[in-house]
């Protein structure tokens, strides 16, 4: 959901993206992959072009991953994760997007010391934990080979760095740095499904002026 904000990756994307195609969002913040397995169908649906859908991101685990006994509500058991993964990943090829379509992203890494701030200032004790986390992520990372996906393993890119505190804002959230990584990171992925997209309508100097119609019509 905040990847539309300023400096965020949905934002970044859809900057490089302009006249090619449109970046829609259509993250829900604080959703796990149970929730979201219920809601894609009303997210995209049938009546969705397909051959016009170049890419979906599909992007959750940092929620999934939540310790069961300190953040029951948005814990989901491993299996289940890996389960509900493939869940979506069907549904969207049963509305033709077809796998090499399908972009999954592992949650990034936590910073637990910074986590843990957040939710000691909340009354909360530590909700999740890093290498808890990375299990999900290496889940992720199986799931796209069992289905023939794509896949961005950001918890793993992310800590090729020493210190990946900078990526996060928080511990969980990604800061501006860590947006900019991510739209990075999944632009190598895009690229080549997009390099041969045609720009929307010609540029304006190629425009006849004095017969727009032949150019624009």
């Amino acid at each position: 959901q905040f990847s539309f904000q300023e400096n965020g990756w949905g934002s970044s994307l859809a900057e490089r993206l302009v006249r090619k195609c449109d970046v829609v969002n259509r993250g829900v913040s604080g959703y796990n992959t149970r929730w979201a397995k219920l809601i894609l169908p009303r997210l995209i649906t049938r009546s969705t072009s397909a051959e016009s859908t170049v890419a979906v991101t599909i992007f959750f685990g940092a929620n999934d991953s939540a310790l069961k006994d300190l953040n029951p509500k948005q814990h989901v058991p491993l299996e289940e994760y890996s389960a509900n993964l493939k869940s979506m990943i069907q549904y969207l090829k049963s509305v033709d997007i077809t796998e090499d379509r399908i972009i999954l992203i592992t949650p990034p890494p936590l910073q637990e010391s910074a986590w843990e701030k957040e939710c000691l200032a909340k009354g909360d004790k530590l909700n999740r934990h890093n290498a808890t986390t990375g299990e999900y992520a290496q889940a992720c990372v199986q799931v796209a080979r069992d289905c023939g996906t794509d896949v961005l393993d950001l918890w793993t890119l992310m800590q090729k760095d020493e210190d990946f505190s900078s990526y996060l804002s928080d511990g969980l959230h990604l800061s501006t740095k860590g947006n900019s990584f991510l739209a990075a990171q999944l632009w190598s992925c895009l690229e080549k499904k997009l390099s041969a997209l045609p720009s929307l309508l010609p540029y304006w100097r190629d425009v006849d002026h004095t017969n727009p119609e032949a150019s624009l019509l």
